[in-house]
């Protein structure tokens, strides 16, 4: 089954890498679901601005219903909705570590859950947004960290199970990338030592036009200084 449109739905889609990848889809052909809280600023007739919160599970449910009034499968899920916050552990709130685990793993997780009967056997492919922070722990970092460590363990998961549906997944873990995130972040941090978005959409690229019968269980990727401390 597969289908001649090419469908892509991108979570996280109102600023930062979510509106480069819409973009970037849009730029490809694909008719584009961008699912964001804030709604996302794209004017193009391709484009479908769809309002979802992926921590709640009723309002994952109700925006597969509104794609499900468009098209019966989906070529390509980006699940790049994620927060990121810096705090000590000590200082850090436990309302804040939660909101992590909500938004960077139970948000993938519906995705994932509601997504499946929108999967096209040997087509669909599943592009999630890791980070080296799933790798390795940074000070002052640790929700961050324990969130893309949990993320990484679902989609390994995941893969798993839907093996025999021939669905690709593929996990980009990129380090720091320049995007408007760091604004509100800190001042120590030197953004010319960063990955610009565009480097970030060359691999993302690279792994949405690579042959069918490829998957890229995990793309580490860094700025040429190194990791950013």
């Amino acid at each position: 089954m597969k289908l001649r449109t090419k469908y892509a739905l991108v979570t996280g889609s109102s600023s930062g890498l979510g509106l480069e990848i819409a973009q970037y889809l849009l730029e490809e052909d694909y008719i584009v679901f961008g699912a964001s809280r804030s709604g996302t600023e794209i004017d193009h007739g391709n484009f479908i601005d769809l309002d979802c919160d992926v921590t709640k599970d009723t309002s994952v449910q109700s925006m597969f219903d509104e794609i499900g009034k468009e098209t019966y499968g989906l070529n390509l899920i980006v699940n790049n909705a994620g927060i990121f916050e810096m705090g000590s552990v000590v200082n850090m709130s436990s309302e804040v570590f939660n909101a992590h685990l909500e938004t960077n793993v139970l948000g993938p997780f519906h995705v994932l859950k509601y997504g499946h009967d929108f999967l096209i056997e040997n087509i669909t492919h599943i592009i999630h947004l890791s980070s080296i922070a799933g790798k390795r722990g940074f000070e002052n970092v640790s929700a961050y960290c324990a969130s893309k460590f949990a993320l990484n363990g679902l989609i390994e998961s995941c893969r798993e199970e839907w093996k025999s549906l021939g669905v690709r997944f593929s996990t980009l873990s990129p380090g720091a990338i320049d995007t408007p995130i760091w604004e509100n972040i800190s001042d120590d941090f030197e953004r010319s030592k960063m990955l610009d978005p565009d480097d970030f959409i060359h691999v993302f690229e690279m792994v949405v036009k690579s042959p069918p019968n490829m998957q890229f269980s995990d793309i580490n990727f860094l700025h040429k200084s190194g990791v950013l401390g």
